[in-house]
């Protein structure tokens, strides 16, 4: 297993965004003007890409965004999206964040939570899908 970290969105990392959210979850888009100033994260598995996130700067110098956190289904129960939120974590705190946000799709908070990120906020939709916010304190 092994997460590389990239400065511009990788293929690497589009292949496996469509593969979940546009192929497998239906959602007409994934690309957004926050893929040119975050950073990604891919996570290879005998050098296939099974799990992309970015990572942005998000309402202050010291809080930072965790996005399009995907992992590809057949790879799901192997702890990779556990694996990849720690990884995000351990950049934030190397580059002196203090906290890690992120817009969580409602049927994904369990998972959030269980990695110590805490809701805030109200129920907001995305495409007709129902997202919190949540919080990790670094």
């Amino acid at each position: 297993m092994e997460i590389k970290i990239y400065n511009t969105l990788p293929p690497e990392a589009k292949t496996v965004r469509e593969t979940v959210f546009i192929d497998e979850q239906g959602f007409s888009y994934d690309y957004d003007e926050v893929d040119d100033v975050a950073v990604h994260f891919v996570m290879f598995e005998n050098k296939l890409p099974v799990a992309a996130c970015r990572v942005f700067q998000f309402e202050s110098p010291k809080i930072f965004a965790l996005g399009r956190l995907a992992v590809k289904k057949e790879c799901r129960g192997k702890n990779y999206g556990s694996m990849m939120l720690d990884a995000a974590k351990e950049y934030v705190r190397s580059i002196g964040g203090e906290a890690l946000i992120l817009h969580s799709q409602l049927h994904a908070k369990d998972f959030y939570a269980k990695n110590g990120f805490k809701e805030y906020g109200e129920i907001e939709c995305e495409e007709d899908c129902p997202h919190i916010w949540m919080k990790f304190q670094i």
